[in-house]
């Protein structure tokens, strides 16, 4: 027989590959219904049967000293966390959970984890290889999935109060300089990466917000750009979403800004004789950065193609991202309010913006004493 039981409700089909979970649920007329479903790989599998398990337990309200960590992990994906959050952060979650708290946390009934069980759980993480600020990620998403467990009463404490997780580290950012920004858009002028690089230099806009900018968001008459939709992946698949918060969404004015006033008109041009040119064939989805043909771009792609020009030049390394540093880090030098940095780049609050810039801005503080030194004691530098 090529299909082998290799756990409880779970069999692999050797000839299909294919993994087989068999579910039992009682039927209305107390018989047991059975279904069977297929997965392609064990982890999901077992993912599955821990969704399918962790519901009926909960639904029984009895026998939860039976309920795994496992099993209340999907069960907090699927009803609390899919229904609430981003796709791209429910997928984020996903993968955690699949490819690291399940194989190594999730046996453990709910109610018998302890803080050591953590601890050596992110210790071990972090021993074999992962980045500190990654098993950060880890710790968080079991503290926030045991605090809905200890709301609902499934356990009494949230254990990840007494386990102590790896500091965070600061990441590593590469920006330009005004010069080695303007010599990056002399490189790609007139080519298809122009608009790109100069939406995340000029205008300091993410990557997903420039996939997901359309031309009914863009005001050609008074020359403001509004940024209200981001365009992403999730598992492979391009997802369309709202910004990253209520403060991603911003206005940007252009105007006076010739390189960008020029730009955005030879786009929309561009844009006007391609649809003339195609008709119906041209897929009309609105957005200011795509293919020819109006296909638009994914994220990575861009990046991608960054990275190949870069490769053909000698500018120094940096990211899409990256240009987005460079933005603030420019606007910094020439003195502009942390406020009005912070507004431009959509965070929260400049708390945010200080706390992922602040070793960008650090060669301001000698201006800052020199200025104060003038004002006090005219002892500044003549």
């Amino acid at each position: 027989m090529p299909r082998k039981t290799i756990l409880p409700n779970i069999a692999y089909d050797t000839q299909r590959r294919t993994y087989y979970v068999t579910i039992r649920r009682p039927a209305p007329d107390g018989t047991t219904r059975r279904t069977v479903q297929c997965y392609p790989t064990m982890e999901l599998a077992i993912q599955a049967l821990d969704r399918r398990g962790g519901e009926d337990l909960l639904a029984q309200g009895e026998a939860l000293e039976k309920l795994t960590l496992g099993q209340w992990l999907s069960y907090w994906l699927e009803q609390i966390i899919k229904p609430t959050r981003a796709a791209s952060t429910a997928h984020g979650y996903t993968m955690i959970i699949r490819n690291h708290v399940a194989p190594g946390l999730g046996a453990i009934p709910l109610a018998r984890l302890t803080a050591p069980q953590v601890q050596l759980y992110l210790n071990r993480m972090q021993a074999q290889g992962l980045c500190a600020n990654t098993v950060r990620k880890h710790y968080m998403l079991l503290h926030n999935a045991l605090e809905h467990a200890r709301r609902q009463e499934l356990v009494m404490r949230n254990v990840t109060e007494y386990v102590t997780p790896p500091s965070a580290s600061d990441p590593t950012h590469h920006f330009y300089d005004s010069e080695t920004m303007a010599r990056l858009f002399e490189i790609l002028a007139g080519t298809s990466m122009e608009p790109v690089v100069k939406l995340a230099g000029y205008l300091g806009l993410r990557r997903a917000e420039i996939c997901g900018l359309k031309w009914n968001h863009v005001d050609r008459e008074q020359k403001i750009i509004t940024i209200a939709e981001a365009r992403t992946t999730v598992n492979g698949r391009p997802v369309n979403k709202s910004t990253k918060n209520r403060s991603s969404i911003r206005r940007l004015g252009y105007a006076g800004l010739s390189d960008m006033e020029e730009l955005m008109e030879r786009l929309w041009r561009q844009r006007q004789e391609e649809m003339a040119l195609l008709g119906e064939r041209y897929l009309d989805k609105g957005y200011v950065i795509c293919h020819d043909g109006g296909r638009p771009y994914q994220a990575d792609y861009l990046s991608n193609r960054l990275q190949r020009v870069l490769s053909r030049t000698e500018l120094p390394y940096v990211t899409l991202h990256g240009l987005r540093h460079s933005f603030a880090s420019i606007a910094n030098s020439r003195n502009v309010p942390l406020f009005g940095i912070s507004r431009a780049l959509g965070h929260s609050t400049t708390s945010t913006t200080s706390r992922i810039y602040m070793h960008l801005f650090d060669d301001t503080h000698l201006s800052v004493v020199q200025a104060v030194g003038e004002a006090v004691g005219g002892s500044g530098p003549k």
